[in-house]
């Protein structure tokens, strides 16, 4: 087998991994295979990627599947609804037409979302679920949280193209932009955030480097 044929089955043996569980339309097979390789704790985790036109004031949402919740933990189901199409100021905006930059990010905040609820028990998700329903500050937190996972996951690129393109994007409602504005990490928030998860991973790969050099100079000694 050849270069090339190594390299297809190894392409198709991650995409499998990554796809264990997940319903995935095919047309942003791509995007959501690549935010889902940020999260290798969600390896198992079922997950439905949907299509919708039932959400009014998101573009994505994240929700577990409620009958889901009465079982073990282990055997909860979420789905990420996904509005096809969104409404610009003059025309109409197929979701697939967005950068995959952007798109990634968007679908990468979501997977944050059910990190947490992965972390919640069943009481816990449905406080978090009223708590959403009526509590601003409370829905502040929640999407901060969930932007908060992606960027620890090494997605603060993608989370801030995706801010960058709601943000100055001219053909979007300044409703929904003025919403963003409030509710989620700024991007100087995330990009505050990024260096001090850069700075902590430094910090370890220095205390490795000078343990395996303490561990060098002993071995040198004996």
């Amino acid at each position: 087998m050849g270069i090339n044929g190594n390299t297809n089955n190894t392409l198709n043996s991650t995409k499998k991994n990554l796809s264990r569980n997940k319903r995935i339309p095919k047309i942003l097979e791509n995007q959501i295979l690549k935010a889902l390789s940020h999260y290798p704790e969600l390896k198992r985790t079922n997950i439905r990627f949907v299509f919708t036109r039932k959400l009014k004031s998101s573009i994505m949402a994240a929700r577990p599947v409620v009958h889901t919740l009465l079982g073990p933990r282990g055997k909860r189901a979420y789905e990420i609804l996904i509005k096809p199409v969104f409404k610009l100021t003059h025309t109409i905006q197929p979701i697939h037409r967005i950068s995959d930059e952007v798109l990634i990010g968007w679908i990468g905040h979501e997977l944050g979302h059910i990190m947490d609820y992965e972390q919640r028990s069943t009481f816990s998700v449905a406080k978090f679920g009223l708590l959403y329903l009526i509590s601003k500050p409370y829905i502040r937190k929640a999407e901060r949280v969930a932007d908060t996972f992606a960027v620890n996951r090494g997605m603060g690129s993608y989370i801030l193209a995706t801010k960058d393109y709601i943000l100055s994007n001219s053909e979007l409602p300044q409703k929904y932009k003025d919403k963003i504005a409030k509710l989620y990490l700024s991007p100087d928030d995330i990009v505050e955030l990024v260096a001090k998860m850069e700075k902590k991973k430094s910090n370890a790969i220095r205390e490795e480097l000078i343990k395996e050099e303490t561990d060098i100079v002993e071995e040198i000694k004996s």
